[in-house]
């Protein structure tokens, strides 16, 4: 938790007046108790208080007093998500200092985004606000990914009616920065603002997209390249959606036995460099599945979209506290080990970089003579 800006955090809560209407549960205590419910994997509402009631000499320490269900119940229903967004931004910037000089395999010196979204299946009886299809509801979580810290660096939350496409209305591009996406968002017209904005991109091109060969370069095909073209658009209406020259190259998947075609606005790149590029747009893929399995936004504590979006959120942030924490204490170990750890110890008063010290006892910052150690979280159980 001290990784948190709290004073930038409560220029943000005074700025939704978070604090305004109650007395009992400021907005900082309730981020705490939220950002717990997703380190621990608590299964609700009931379960977070109730394990952090059992441990009440302990709460002082984590800046927590006693909990009362119902008012962390009314801060999920009341307290503005946006307050808990803008915190999320504030994180992706620290995040963003912290794993600027990464290194990576490919030979770009320039950020690469992979952008894609995920789909969250909600009970449509529950959740008629989100209405999705006539048997379900659903939200959707947006994500343009900087591929090579892997820190989401714009995050939307929609409703699973809201189509892809759309949120490319929402980026700002940067110049010579790279954007990876799936086929999902075809749309020239705004990938022409890629263009316009000097920067690039790479997509997976449809089936019925029409293209007209202008000229071709060699290609090794050994390495699973088939063709690598300038092309033009042959539709008047694409064409004027796009009216530049564009480059297609063919790549043969040997793994899955497939043939896929990539466009990119890029000349100058090698083509083989260019299918290595999209294979990393499977990062994205990897971060959703990531918050899925290791955090809670597949089950949700309250049933109003302002629930919703504030747990996601919440995961979000405890996503970037525990890869800003990585950095910072230099921790070689994967994502999710990290995770594992912090779950068994949350109400232990000692350093985060102790835990990850394999010479030290844990056993050594407790007194003896109270009796065997029990991390905190099974006392909850």
């Amino acid at each position: 938790m001290d990784v948190v800006p709290w004073r930038r955090f409560q220029t943000i809560i005074n700025k939704y007046h978070g604090d305004m209407e109650t007395t009992q549960l400021k907005t900082h205590v309730y981020f705490r108790i939220m950002a717990f419910s997703q380190l621990t994997a608590r299964r609700s509402l009931r379960d977070t208080v109730s394990c952090l009631n059992a441990m009440k000499p302990k709460l002082f320490h984590m800046g927590i007093r006693a909990v009362s269900l119902n008012n962390v119940a009314n801060a999920s229903a009341k307290r503005d998500w946006r307050i808990f967004a803008e915190l999320g931004y504030l994180l992706i910037a620290e995040a963003k200092k912290l794993y600027a000089n990464d290194t990576w395999d490919v030979d770009v010196d320039s950020s690469v985004f992979a952008l894609d979204s995920t789909t969250i299946d909600l009970c449509l009886s529950l959740f008629n606000w989100a209405y999705f299809r006539e048997t379900k509801s659903a939200v959707k979580v947006h994500a343009l990914l900087n591929v090579k810290s892997e820190i989401p660096e714009f995050i939307r939350i929609s409703t699973g009616k809201v189509h892809d496409v759309p949120i490319l209305d929402e980026l700002n591009f940067s110049g010579k920065s790279w954007y990876v996406m799936d086929k999902g968002y075809n749309d020239f017209g705004r990938l022409h603002r890629i263009e316009e904005a000097k920067a690039f991109f790479v997509i997976r091109a449809k089936k019925n997209t029409q293209m007209a060969r202008l000229y071709s370069h060699p290609v090794d095909k050994s390495t699973g390249l088939r063709c690598d073209q300038t092309v033009r658009f042959v539709i008047e209406r694409t064409r004027c959606l796009y009216p530049d020259k564009i480059r297609r190259i063919k790549f043969y998947d040997e793994e899955h036995d497939r043939r896929v075609v990539f466009l990119t606005n890029n000349i100058t790149l090698p083509a083989l460099t260019i299918t290595t590029l999209y294979k990393k747009r499977w990062e994205v893929e990897l971060f959703f599945k990531w918050i899925k399995q290791h955090l809670r936004i597949k089950r949700f504590f309250g049933q109003s979209e302002n629930a919703v979006r504030i747990q996601i959120w919440v995961a979000i942030a405890v996503y970037l506290l525990v890869a800003i924490e990585r950095k910072r204490l230099a921790i070689d170990r994967p994502m999710s080990e990290i995770l594992t750890i912090l779950k068994g110890v949350p109400f232990e008063n000692m350093p985060v970089f102790k835990l990850f010290c394999e010479n030290y006892d844990i056993q050594t910052n407790n007194d003896s003579s109270k009796g065997p150690f029990l991390p905190g979280f099974l006392m909850g159980h």
